[in-house]
């Protein structure tokens, strides 16, 4: 796992709480990891290799070429767009 650096606060409730610490202790192991790891499942875990891996399959496709800066604006865009930003 890499290292841990971002601190977030949710509110939930009691209800999700309890279900939460119940799945914890049958795991047995913390809320936070059962938030990351579902974060992680909802979202995807994007590791620095599939990142690498996607700008070189982007590289090779035949057609106009993008430059990084290009790709990851476009990317935001998306990203804005289907978070209805």
């Amino acid at each position: 796992m890499s290292m841990l650096t971002e601190r977030l606060q949710v509110l939930i409730s009691p209800a999700q709480r309890r279900r939460l610490e119940a799945e914890a202790r049958r795991r047995g192991s913390s809320v936070a990891t059962l938030v990351r790891e579902a974060i992680d499942e909802r979202f995807g875990n994007i590791t620095p290799e599939d990142r690498r891996r996607a700008v070189e399959e982007i590289a090779a496709m035949k057609g106009r070429y993008l430059t990084v800066e290009e790709m990851e604006r476009i990317i935001d865009e998306e990203r804005e767009a289907a978070a209805g930003l």
